[in-house]
C-alpha cells in the first residue's frame, strides 16, 4: 500500500502505508507499555500516520490494548490488535518516542529510519540494579523528611528502602503476583522499620514506614488514571485507578498485619 505523504522531501508515492501503520502501532505500544496516558498514545499515532499520508487511520486505545484500523476507497485495508501487558513505567522510553514524533513532523526521518529508531528505543537498557536500589533508598529517605521525619528517621527509611528494592528485584518481580508481592512489601517495610526503631535508628516509626513504602506506591498509574478520566477515557482511566487502588490496599494490608502482630506481642507498645 503506497500512500500520499511527506517523507523527507520524497514523492508521496514512495511511502509504504503498511509500514507507516506498523510503525505507528509500534510507537503506540511502546508508549502504552511504559506509562504514557491514553491521549498521548492516540495523538502520537495520529500524528505519525497523518504526516506520512495515512488519513483513514483509526486507533482505539485501552489501558492494556491497542486497536488500529485503516482503509478507504483510496487506501488498502489494515487492521491490527495488540495486547499490552501492564508493567512498570519507563519514562525515558516515553520521552524518546515523544521526541521522535516531533522530529517526524519536522521531516527529519524517512519511515524506514523511523522503524530503526523505534527498534532502538525498545532496546534502551534499564538502569542497573544497584542504581535502582540506591534510588529506592534515597527516595524513601527524602519522602520521610518531606512527611516530617527527623534526620534519624530518614536514615532508617533509607536503609528500609534499600532492602525493600532488593526484595522487589529478587523476589517480587520474578516470583510473586501483584497482590502477594505488595502485601509482602508492605509487611517487610513495617518489620524493618520496627527493627530499626528498636535499634535506635529512628525516632518516629510511623514516619519511617510512610517514607519507606513510597517506592511501592503506583503514583504514575494513579495520575494517568485521573488524567484519562479527565480526558474522557473513562474505561482506561477506571482500570488504571482500580489497579492503583488494588496496590494501595495490598500495601496497607501488609503494613497492618505486621503492626497488629507487633501490637499483640508487645501489649500495645507500638510506637
Amino acid at each position: 500500500m503506497r500512500m500520499e505523504g511527506t517523507d523527507k522531501g520524497r514523492s508521496v508515492e514512495q511511502v509504504d502505508g503498511n509500514l507507516v501503520l506498523e510503525c505507528a502501532m509500534q510507537a503506540g505500544a511502546i508508549l502504552l507499555a511504559n506509562g504514557a496516558e491514553i491521549s498521548r498514545v492516540e495523538e502520537t499515532v495520529t500524528r505519525m500516520c497523518s504526516h506520512y499520508g495515512v488519513e483513514s487511520e483509526k486507533a482505539f486505545v485501552l489501558s492494556n490494548g491497542l486497536f488500529m484500523t485503516a482503509g478507504s476507497e483510496k487506501e488498502a485495508f489494515f487492521a491490527r490488535v495488540q495486547h499490552i501487558p501492564v508493567r512498570g513505567a519507563r519514562l525515558d522510553r516515553v520521552t524518546a518516542v515523544n521526541q521522535l514524533s516531533r522530529q517526524i513532523e519536522e521531516g527529519c526521518y524517512s519511515i524506514e529510519e523511523v522503524r530503526l529508531k523505534l527498534d532502538e528505543i525498545e532496546r534502551m537498557p534499564e538502569k542497573s540494579a544497584g542504581m535502582k536500589i540506591l534510588a529506592s533508598g534515597v527516595g524513601s529517605g527524602c519522602f520521610c523528611l518531606m512527611f516530617g521525619g527527623s534526620p534519624l528517621d530518614c536514615a532508617g527509611a533509607f536503609i528500609a528502602g534499600l532492602i525493600l528494592y532488593i526484595y522487589v528485584w529478587k523476589i517480587y518481580e520474578p516470583h510473586l503476583s501483584k497482590i502477594i508481592g505488595n502485601i509482602g512489601g508492605g509487611a517487610l517495610v513495617s518489620a524493618l522499620c520496627i527493627l530499626l526503631h528498636q535499634l535506635q535508628l529512628g525516632e518516629t516509626m510511623d514516619q519511617m514506614i510512610i517514607g519507606a513504602i513510597m517506592p511501592l506506591v503506583p503514583g504514575i498509574a494513579f495520575t494517568n488514571g485521573v488524567r484519562d478520566i479527565a480526558d474522557g477515557d473513562y474505561i482506561a482511566g477506571s482500570v488504571r485507578l482500580l489497579d492503583a487502588l488494588l496496590v494501595f490496599v495490598c500495601i496497607a494490608a501488609g503494613v497492618g498485619l505486621v503492626i497488629t502482630a507487633y501490637h499483640k506481642l508487645t501489649g500495645g507498645m507500638v510506637l
